[in-house]
């Protein structure tokens, strides 16, 4: 039987204002380095409280044969679409996520003729008709429609439709909109950007903001990783706009988080269950919560519970269940789903927050940026690192690195 804490959790309390931080806007990354793997790293090691300082290209000399690295494979969208009305007035429409004929976003960029996308958009006021959208794409033009439906939440469901079926949704966006950089880089983007805000090993579109610790890894950085045996593996999670949602309650028990598909094959849960004596070290914030999530997922299935599919932001907390479930229990009845379900991969959405009291059961490591202050990526940093962020975040202030999603990277162990 399932046992509930008490509404005061005291998860709930935690106060946004013990994970601030003074962070000079020079300090934070408007451009990367000249080359990926020249960045900074700061490797911090819990067990005897050592900083050390490298570069990235230094990574494997941290790492040992007994580590594996999981990286988040999903592809930043040119998701900025700036369109004018007839009356000339600029209109940006940043599209989130699809919402019809399909929610699935491998499936909605493929698709042709008629789209629906949950978006943001600015000077929504100057938006009265539809807009019309012309895209040059292999020596002809497409052209768009655009129609907004009522706000909600912020928010407008956008259809858009044009008549060429043999032209995507993929291919037009891509053509005509803008990478979406995040909003403390304060300028517009350049051509460099569709190249340097995206992984080297992106594959699978549906990304409005980059798993940017994965910035900084190398065609010739990832061979090196395979050669001295340390086994690279890959996830998907495409990462919303509510990734850079500031908190602005008092506790986290205010805060609502966002939620983010996550799409993770039959093959590479297999191989975690094979890998159980490996140290697991996650390339960025979103493979942890991607890993977390799966989880869940599987003590879900083992216990029964509602909804498995779903991670919601307090369910790990209010419901201490699902930590007695093992790793090998949740994986095993995860196989089992698919296997019922005739699928070889597991697509699923999670709400996990994860806070410095979350106990983890498959990541044991993380390489990552330097998060903003009072975010939810700080409180998962504390995860690891419990107080010592303040030590590693001074340290790195004093010592020239750059911070935030241009900026350089960490390695906890």
């Amino acid at each position: 039987m399932c046992i509930f804490a008490a509404m005061t959790d005291p998860n709930k309390n935690i106060r946004i204002e013990d994970y601030d931080y003074p962070l000079p806007e020079s300090r934070i990354a408007m451009y990367p380095v000249a080359q990926r793997d020249q960045s900074k790293l700061l490797i911090y090691n819990k067990k005897d409280k050592k900083i050390t300082d490298a570069q990235f290209h230094q990574l494997p000399e941290f790492l040992t044969d007994n580590h594996w690295l999981v990286f988040n494979n999903s592809k930043v969208i040119h998701a900025r679409l700036l369109v004018h009305n007839t009356t000339g007035a600029a209109i940006e429409i940043f599209c989130l996520e699809p919402l019809a004929p399909t929610a699935d976003p491998a499936v909605a960029f493929t698709l042709s003729g008629c789209v629906t996308w949950k978006c943001m958009v600015g000077n929504a006021r100057k938006w009265k008709h539809p807009l019309e959208i012309e895209v040059p794409i292999n020596e002809r033009v497409i052209h768009i429609k655009a129609e907004h439906g009522e706000a909600i939440e912020g928010t407008f469901e956008v259809t858009f439709t044009w008549n060429e079926s043999d032209v995507s949704f993929a291919e037009w966006i891509e053509a005509y909109g803008k990478v979406p950089l995040p909003p403390y880089i304060h300028r517009d983007a350049e051509d460099s950007d569709t190249e340097r805000y995206q992984t080297v090993y992106a594959r699978h579109d549906g990304s409005v903001a980059a798993p940017t610790a994965g910035l900084h890894f190398t065609d010739e950085l990832l061979h090196s990783l395979n050669e001295k045996g340390i086994e690279t593996e890959y996830v998907t999670l495409h990462v919303g706009a509510g990734t850079f949602k500031p908190v602005s309650s008092e506790t986290i028990g205010g805060h609502f988080m966002h939620e983010e598909k996550i799409l993770i094959t039959e093959d590479f849960i297999r191989k975690l269950l094979k890998n159980s004596n490996k140290q697991l070290v996650a390339v960025g914030t979103t493979v942890t919560r991607t890993l977390e999530s799966l989880f869940v997922i599987g003590a879900k299935l083992h216990l029964g519970l509602d909804q498995p599919l779903l991670v919601e932001q307090w369910e790990t907390y209010e419901n201490p269940a699902i930590h007695q479930v093992t790793v090998e229990q949740s994986l095993t009845d995860i196989l089992n789903y698919l296997k019922t379900h005739d699928t070889d991969m597991l697509r699923a959405s999670t709400r996990l927050i994860i806070l410095p009291t979350y106990m983890r059961h498959i990541v044991n490591g993380l390489i990552t940026n330097f998060h903003q202050p009072k975010s939810t990526l700080l409180l998962l940093i504390s995860n690891f690192l419990g107080d010592d962020w303040h030590t590693v975040y001074r340290h790195a202030l004093e010592n020239g690195y750059r911070f935030l999603s241009y900026g350089d990277a960490n390695l906890y162990l």
